[in-house]
């Protein structure tokens, strides 16, 4: 099916400060997430369904390449500041943001994604798949170091990342941190300028998922001393979007955090959402889920996302290799919820609702898919579930909170 809807990408077109308030008693530097076109808004330059296919298969797994650690086990500068960095918004999928690498700097996109704990962007090195995004260039730099430790990162088979180690300052929201991180060489077709409008991705996980342990950035602030908490914040919204680095922004939330405890010892932010309610009904108990920034949906077993759109009238399966979508009415308006540590996150219909599946239709792609690999280890909340909470993320004490958005 062609599919007018566009990913929700938030796209960082410039580095901003912002000293902001924030509950951890810090001056601030905020990131900023401008939304750029909208599902519903008459963009036509892409077929949807494919777009939601290729970026879920590619982060449904654990995002270095190895099988997530929970799969089987669920079953089993003296000076410290905070940083904002606006974020764009390209069709309620993903979100991106601006960074600048080496000295002297160049600017580069990244997704943010809590998903996955690497940094990578492509290099001048990198062959003709980079083609379209900019590049980082290491001979340019007078600060890069080359650690002569290639490596792959793979994302569940459809899409590959061939790196090249260096360090190098890194700058984000006007916070500077010597990093390593991944320079591109090869990019697999998912992450071709034409399917992945940013130039690269930053992980925001923890160390234990990460390729030859590659400390992540927000941790290398951590330990530069450069941020004032080991914690950073979201909004990912239609408008009013960012990344909070060094604690939040109460600008942006009103009352308290609910805080959720991380399952499992420094692997992902993984913990569990209590119930899983429609139209005031519980159809899910207890479940472990990934919260996931990188990943645009929500995504559960088959079985459990099969009973859950039983309770959803209007709602129809789409068969898909590896990632079952559904379709919902545009008309879609059923009261939608997810508890977590006590705390009732409402899901907006808008954001459900991702959009026609062709220009002028009246059926539109749903918010919810399944994939056959989870097979009820846990669940994925990617930003449908996001979009309708602020977020603060406790490195620190390995926890995650949950607040209403202003």
């Amino acid at each position: 099916m062609r599919l007018s809807l566009d990913f929700i990408l938030i796209a960082l077109p410039f580095l901003s400060r912002q000293f902001a308030a924030n509950s951890f008693t810090s001056a601030g530097i905020a990131v900023p997430i401008a939304k750029r076109g909208s599902p519903r808004n008459g963009d036509s330059d892409s077929n949807i369904v494919t777009d939601i296919f290729v970026w879920q298969s590619m982060m449904i797994k654990h995002k270095t390449g190895v099988k997530h650690p929970f799969a089987a086990g669920i079953r089993k500068l003296d000076k410290r500041d905070t940083g904002g960095e606006p974020l764009t918004d390209f069709r309620n999928s993903l979100w991106y943001g601006t960074i600048a690498v080496g000295r002297p700097a160049v600017s580069l996109t990244v997704v943010f994604d809590t998903g996955s704990s690497v940094l990578f962007v492509p290099s001048t090195s990198c062959d003709s798949s980079c083609s379209g995004h900019k590049l980082y260039d290491p001979k340019a730099s007078h600060s890069s170091h080359d650690l002569g430790e290639p490596f792959a990162i793979q994302y569940l088979g459809t899409a590959t990342v061939s790196d090249e180690l260096y360090t190098d300052f890194i700058e984000i929201a006007g916070l500077t941190a010597n990093a390593t991180f991944g320079a591109a060489t090869h990019y697999s077709t998912s992450l071709e300028s034409s399917r992945f409008p940013a130039d690269g991705l930053m992980g925001m996980g923890f160390e234990a998922m990460s390729v030859h342990n590659v400390t992540p950035l927000f941790q290398t602030l951590i330990s530069q001393n450069v941020v004032t908490s080991p914690i950073f914040s979201f909004k990912l919204g239609t408008s009013g979007s960012e990344l909070y680095l060094g604690g939040t922004n109460t600008d942006l939330y009103t009352g308290d955090f609910t805080w959720v405890s991380l399952i499992g010892e420094n692997v992902g932010w993984l913990a569990s959402f209590n119930s899983l309610s429609v139209n005031g009904d519980t159809i899910i108990g207890t479940t472990a889920a990934v919260f996931d920034t990188g990943s645009s949906q929500i995504l559960g077993d088959p079985g459990s996302i099969a009973t859950m759109f039983a309770a959803i009238g209007g709602a129809e399966f789409v068969s898909s290799s590896g990632i079952d979508l559904y379709t919902i009415p545009c008309s879609f308006n059923t009261s939608l919820s997810i508890n977590v540590g006590g705390k009732t996150v409402n899901i907006s219909p808008a954001s459900f609702n991702l959009g026609p599946i062709f220009e002028g239709s009246t059926t539109c792609v749903a918010g919810a898919a399944a994939a056959t690999s989870l097979n009820g280890d846990f669940w994925i909340l990617g930003d449908v579930f996001l979009q309708n909470v602020y977020t603060a993320w406790d490195v620190g004490n390995r926890r995650i909170g949950f607040a209403t958005l202003a």
